[in-house]
């Protein structure tokens, strides 16, 4: 059975850093192209940064420059680096595989990120 577990969220002031994990189970990891996923309250999940097994990465224009995907592949373990951050990067923050079709639309708790003075 596919399982997400994302973790390193918390109270942030604007401009401050965060490193969010996660650790996925259940797939072969090393062959899936990875994202970092959010959601905002009233808005839909977007994807805001992946890496394929080659460690390419591709991010949405908002967090550009400003976050940084990896991944372990001997953990099975995605980062997602986030520096800079801003009150519109408040979300919930999910990991799966990207498209999320490829892990059978499993998700996992997630975890909140809130940027606030």
């Amino acid at each position: 059975q596919v399982h997400f577990v994302e973790s390193g969220g918390g109270l942030v002031q604007p401009g401050g850093s965060l490193r969010l994990s996660c650790a996925a189970s259940g797939i072969i990891f090393s062959i899936y192209t990875m994202g970092w996923y959010r959601q905002a309250p009233g808005k839909q999940r977007e994807l805001v940064a992946q890496i394929d097994d080659g460690g390419s990465t591709i991010y949405t224009d908002a967090v550009k420059g400003r976050f940084t995907i990896s991944r372990d592949n001997a953990r099975n373990m995605v980062f997602l680096q986030m520096n800079s951050l801003k009150p519109e990067d408040a979300a919930v923050y999910y990991c799966n595989t990207s498209p999320p079709r490829r892990s059978g639309g499993y998700w996992g708790q997630g975890t909140q990120v809130t940027v606030s003075s």
